[in-house]
């Protein structure tokens, strides 16, 4: 089993109810063992006036593949509606995989560990719930290091359980 960290996000429809359709087949893909907090974020670098987001991050132990479970993240954020016709555009769910254990990792479609969470305030509080002392595998950084030099202002705790 490898542990795969899951930031979750969208802003459209009834996000909490497709958090945990997304819950419900990632658990059909091995064991979610951990699941921060619901945050609401204020959106950042959007192309246009949206509504704020739903972040949350979970934990995954896996066997699939990194590649694969790439693939079924796709799958998950297709069934529930998700369409990529503008960049950083609104969206009902967005899965994205920040970690695949220590895996580093450069290929056209993956690159892990996720190559901008260290810098998203969005991704690093929730993270920051479940696995403060997780070590990035690059920069050897544990995530509680990485978010206590964060701005954290238009973060706010939304649910502590969904």
């Amino acid at each position: 089993m490898t542990l795969a960290l899951i930031a979750l996000g969208g802003n459209l429809g009834d996000v909490v109810s497709n958090f945990q359709f997304a819950l419900d087949w990632l658990d059909e893909l091995g064991e979610v063992t951990l699941k921060s907090s619901l945050y609401r974020t204020v959106p950042v670098g959007v192309p246009d006036a949206q509504d704020d987001y739903l972040n949350a991050v979970v934990a995954l132990e896996t066997t699939l593949p990194a590649e694969e479970l790439l693939e079924e993240l796709l799958n998950i954020e297709h069934a529930r509606g998700r369409e990529r016709f503008i960049k950083n555009g609104a969206r009902t769910l967005d899965l994205d995989l920040l970690a695949y254990g220590d895996t580093v990792l450069t290929t056209e479609r993956l690159t892990l560990p996720h190559p901008r969470m260290w810098d998203r305030a969005f991704v690093m509080k929730p993270l920051s719930d479940i696995l403060p002392d997780w070590k990035h595998p690059q920069k050897g950084e544990t995530v509680f290091a990485g978010v206590s030099g964060m701005d954290l202002e238009g973060i706010g705790l939304e649910a502590e359980v969904w």
